[in-house]
């Protein structure tokens, strides 16, 4: 028996000492056999070899072992300081649904920028468009209507002045509120009656997207001051609950209202352009989320973008008279078809002009 153990001993073999007696090992000798493990067994037991076993029974200092790749490894991370972590732009939120958006990217190839709009939203504005239209009131809500936006006007032109920047900017938070307004309640009324709209709901949501744009792209053009923002938190809140009860009691003056700030709207777009004409205002560099909403050369400017505008605001105010002729003829908007959709007809507009011998079709809104 002590041959056996001396020789495994001296061979280096890993062995578990455990305590026990000398008589048990001499009684079962094959107990021995059955104890050698690998030498990374060692949370319950000692595990140790030939080599051990000198170094314990050595009465010199021990030497330092040459430290294993894993103990490398942890000093070196102690050592060395942490590795720079590099800043992602765009990070990839991992999301249990299952959810992320495609890479998209432009005509040219270049990666997509926008969140807000898809390539399919954009267009290029149809800027033929009459811009001299104009209602005439001749019945008495008609009257209320015009009175109402031309009284609205004077202290527009009193804090604003000749700043149309500033000016557009206000306009935009307001103009974008009545095609919210009429598209929920008519959403509404469609759910609580069981019937279609006839386009409508999408027609003037689709406008107030269309006048938040404008909004989106006044603001990178113009930096509203701290009490310009005040004035426009105090007259959305004002607007929005007068608008919702204007529409709910009479929503022809409602639309005959829009129909009058657009007209309004296309005024000041105009005086705007004079300004950036005569030199009162730089033409400055157009930003770059109104030439990929509008489709504009990249070389555009200011002029451009005001431009497009106007002829949106020239658009929206048709749809609105349109609306408001519906329902002064005693109908309700769902008995006359909307008409299509300011980004589809310009686009339809668009492809046929590229067709060689294919004249533009005239759309009429009435």
């Amino acid at each position: 028996m002590n041959r056996v153990l001396t020789r495994v001993l001296l061979n280096g073999k890993a062995c578990t000492v455990y305590s026990f007696s000398t008589s048990a090992a001499i009684a079962r000798p094959s107990a021995m056999t059955e104890l050698i493990f690998p030498s990374h067994y060692h949370n319950n037991y000692v595990s140790c070899g030939g080599d051990q076993w000198r170094r314990w029974l050595s009465s010199a200092a021990p030497s330092s072992s040459p430290a294993t790749p894993m103990a490398e490894k942890e000093l070196k991370g102690k050592d060395s300081p942490a590795p720079e972590t590099k800043k992602v732009e765009n990070p990839v939120v991992s999301s249990y649904w299952g959810l992320s958006r495609h890479n998209i990217t432009r005509e040219d190839g270049t990666v997509w920028p926008w969140n807000c709009f898809m390539p399919s939203d954009t267009y290029r504005a149809d800027v033929s468009i009459d811009l001299e239209k104009h209602h005439l009131p001749k019945t008495f809500l008609d009257k209320v209507a015009y009175r109402t936006v031309k009284i609205l006007r004077i202290p527009t032109d009193i804090f604003f002045q000749r700043r149309y920047g500033c000016r557009a900017m206000m306009l935009e938070t307001v103009a974008a509120v009545p095609g919210m307004v009429g598209g929920m309640l008519l959403h509404l009324k469609s759910l609580r009656r069981f019937e279609h709209s006839g386009g409508w709901i999408k027609a003037l949501l689709e406008e107030a997207e269309n006048e938040r744009m404008h909004l989106m792209t006044m603001v990178e053009l113009v930096q509203p001051k701290w009490y310009e923002r005040l004035l426009v938190l105090s007259v959305q809140g004002v607007f929005f609950n007068a608008f919702f009860v204007l529409y709910l009691l009479s929503p022809k003056v409602a639309h005959r209202v829009v129909g009058y700030l657009e007209e309004e709207a296309i005024h000041s777009y105009t005086e705007f352009l004079k300004d950036i004409d005569s030199g009162a205002i730089q033409n400055v560099p157009a930003p770059a989320i109104a030439i990929d909403y509008w489709r504009l050369p990249k070389d555009a400017t200011l002029k451009d973008v005001v431009t497009v505008i106007r002829a949106d605001e020239a658009h929206h105010r048709d749809v609105n008279h349109f609306a408001s002729d519906i329902h002064f003829q005693g109908k309700e908007l769902r008995e006359a078809p909307a008409p299509n959709c300011y980004v589809c007809r310009a686009m339809m507009l668009e492809t046929v002009a590229a067709i060689p011998g294919v004249a533009a079709p005239k759309i009429s809104l009435k």
